[in-house]
């Protein structure tokens, strides 16, 4: 069995027979962890064939294309997969070491990781629909894990958007199938150019708000504050590392990949509301004093970034959109985490991802702000590089922000205050949080850290990514 089929099929088979079993156990969470490492294994493995040869594809049960499941692995999927699976793994290696709080929590987990691996490496549109709607059902519990109040009202809001982007994205694939006759997203890519210009324009903008909704875009924004705000860390950490992917890899794959035409002709479009979500994004974040209301307003801002090097397109922008993207996954995941733990480590690992989103070196996130310039001086665009400098200045002012209210008031911090009583009944963290715990965010800041001192293999492995979208050949 290859590698493409067990990174699918492990997971899989691992979260239904965790359903039925006690996640508050220990024994239980651990085994759900050892269920996403063979995930992660089995991708890794995958990722040193498919970026040498260039993809990888099978066809479950023998069966013909058009009928069968196609599972197709390239340098673009397998990135995204790669990312989701670590961000996804160590939210939940944190939260078993935290202290699991419902049995199904574990199961769910590793579900839509299954459902996120699944989508990032198919190549059929409707399985891509399949593998979206486990992972998304996943995340729909997932929102009210905790049973407080503020878990069951996010979830509500989560679940209701997000099938409103759900039911568009199915819109989108039925007119899809209406106007090229196949799913298969390599016959896709061809038909189109052939479809009248008004339907592929409907169709293309139809995906465009699907995924943004997902994505948390201006205007498709509202639902993200109260959701990131208002679930657990862990599941934060889930929802903005991981599972945000999609809309940026939907992003990608469809618009670049499947309606290049389309997106050239929207591309200011794109610009414009990619400039909007980043401005609007930080300068909601910078007003805002919770810290995890202040995180929420920033992953607009963020998700902006990826849009404008989309817009801008060309194997510049299209790179510079897959590497932002991961080191956005990477430093939201960083931050949700570590944020509420205590420690002086704690608070460099922090320290770290606030950085990293800011765009300061040497941080990983500085090789997104320097490729998102880098497709400003190309395109000669000063509004562009002017937008860019904006939101890295507001970006550092509320990273600051974010640092000092996590870190900076000793009320919070000093063992054997009334906070620290107060700390099991409202879940803040401070000062009694197991050393295991907070070496997850010590070990995801020192991953940030080496991605920045050391971007070569992340800078390569974005090139080839983009490649895939641009025609390019794969190094």
């Amino acid at each position: 069995m290859t590698a493409l089929a067990l990174a699918l099929l492990l997971p899989w088979v691992v979260g239904v027979l965790l359903l039925l079993a006690d996640g508050r156990r220990k024994l239980v969470g651990w085994a759900a962890v050892g269920g996403l490492v063979a995930n992660l294994a089995a991708l890794i493995v995958l990722a040193a064939r498919v970026l040498p040869d260039g993809s990888e594809t099978i066809r479950t049960g023998g069966w013909e294309g058009g009928v069968g499941i196609v599972l197709h692995a390239d340098p673009l999927g397998v990135t995204f997969a790669l990312v989701s699976s670590f961000v996804v793994l160590a939210a939940l290696v944190h939260e078993v070491l935290d202290g699991v709080r419902s049995r199904t929590f574990p199961a769910l987990v590793v579900l839509l990781a299954t459902g996120l691996t699944g989508l990032f490496l198919t190549g059929d549109v409707f399985n891509f629909y399949v593998f979206f709607e486990l992972a998304m059902i996943s995340a729909y519990v997932l929102t009210a894990y905790g049973d407080d109040r503020h878990q069951l009202g996010a979830a509500l809001i989560f679940a209701v958007v997000n099938l409103v982007g759900s039911f568009l994205f199915l819109i989108a694939v039925a007119a899809t199938y209406h106007v090229t006759g196949t799913l298969a997203m390599a016959d896709v890519a061809t038909r189109m150019a052939d479809v009248e210009p008004n339907a592929a324009i409907l169709i293309a903008v139809t995906f465009f708000v699907a995924f943004g909704t997902k994505l948390g875009l201006f205007p498709f924004h509202f639902w993200l504050p109260a959701v990131y705000a208002g679930t657990r860390p862990a599941v934060a950490a889930i929802l903005s590392g991981a599972l945000a992917n999609i809309g940026a890899y939907g992003l990608l794959r469809f618009g670049a990949g499947l309606l290049p035409n389309e997106l050239a002709l929207g591309s200011t479009v794109l610009v414009v509301i990619g400039g909007l979500s980043v401005l609007y994004g930080a300068l909601l974040a910078v007003s805002r004093r919770d810290p995890s209301e202040m995180l929420a307003y920033s992953a607009i801002g963020q998700a902006g970034y990826v849009l404008v090097a989309l817009g801008v397109g060309g194997p510049i922008g299209l790179a510079a959109a897959v590497l932002y993207a991961i080191l956005n996954a990477l430093s939201k995941a960083l931050l949700f985490l570590s944020g509420g733990l205590r420690g002086a480590l704690v608070a460099a690992a922090f320290a770290v991802g606030a950085l990293s989103l800011a765009g300061m070196p040497p941080a990983a996130g500085f090789l997104g702000k320097l490729a998102l310039f880098r497709t400003g001086v190309d395109e000669g665009s000063v509004a562009l590089i002017v937008l860019l400098f904006a939101g890295g200045a507001l970006s550092f002012v509320y990273a600051f922000q974010l640092y000092q209210h996590e870190f900076w008031r000793g009320g919070r911090v000093q063992a054997g205050t009334v906070a620290d009583d107060e700390a099991g009944a409202t879940g803040d963290r401070s000062a009694a949080s197991p050393v295991a715990v907070r070496a997850v965010s010590i070990v995801l800041a020192l991953v940030v850290l080496a991605l920045g001192i050391w971007p070569e293999p992340l800078l390569s492995l974005s090139s080839d990514a983009a490649a895939v979208l641009h025609g390019g050949a794969v190094r």
